[in-house]
């Protein structure tokens, strides 16, 4: 018997957010399960995803045994939900940047799209907790990859989403090559070249309230990298 919805939490030293947003998940949603894909983190956070699951049915651990990047476990809890039945699978942040409130919405939207995208960029989205400079390096970010890939979707990328199983059988994820962030920008750009529907939401994205970004140089520039190499493909889409 297939499962209705699996909420995928990507960690690396969360253990100040684990426990709350993990709560806040199931509250919000009942008809959901919980899979904490923990890379070993230093400060515990595996221990913790450990004794959470122990006390509630609904959350599982992935223990990796390194830091590998967001892209390969997310792929790794890909394969397990797909394994176990999930027909939706949601991407989504540990650390309250993407609000659990959302989730119920998202859930309801994936009824008639088979990617549902929580956006910032769309008419009632935004952000929360950022300055002026980081706002226009996101916008320009997002509008310099949806013009280089073609594509209609404003905000490429964010990390919080709901795939229907479908889409994460039919596009190609032992190919998938992108480790950062740029691995946002490749699953939903190979999402609309392989014909799917795809649609945005608005979301208010909130600065982290504790622990420190993930983002560096080197995520950075794979990205803007990456999406030359996406638009040049001549593998990607039916």
């Amino acid at each position: 018997m297939s499962r209705r919805a699996l909420v995928v939490l990507p960690t690396y030293n969360e253990r100040e957010n684990l426990g709350p947003i993990t709560d806040r998940i199931l509250a919000a949603t009942p008809e959901v399960d919980v899979l904490v894909v923990d890379d070993s983190s230093p400060d515990g956070t595996g221990r913790l995803a450990d004794e959470i699951a122990a006390r509630e049915a609904r959350v599982r651990v992935l223990h990796r045994s390194q830091k590998e990047g967001l892209g390969r476990a997310y792929l790794a809890a890909f394969a397990i939900a797909l394994s176990d039945g999930y027909e939706l699978l949601v991407e989504m942040d540990a650390d309250f940047s993407h609000d659990p409130k959302y989730l119920p919405e998202m859930l309801a939207r994936a009824k008639d799209a088979d990617l549902v995208i929580g956006s910032r960029n769309v008419a009632g989205g935004g952000t929360s907790g950022w300055g002026l400079g980081r706002r226009l390096l996101s916008r320009s970010a997002n509008l310099y990859a949806r013009t280089i890939l073609g594509v209609g979707v404003y905000d490429l990328t964010s990390g919080f989403k709901c795939f229907r199983r479908q889409v994460l059988e039919d596009i190609g994820l032992s190919t998938v090559a992108s480790v950062g962030y740029a691995f946002q920008i490749e699953l939903t750009y190979r999402t609309i070249r392989s014909g799917f529907r795809v649609t945005e939401m608005p979301i208010v994205f909130v600065e982290r309230r504790s622990g420190h970004s993930k983002m560096s140089w080197a995520i950075a520039w794979e990205a803007a990298t990456r999406i030359w190499a996406l638009r040049c493909s001549r593998s990607i889409g039916r």
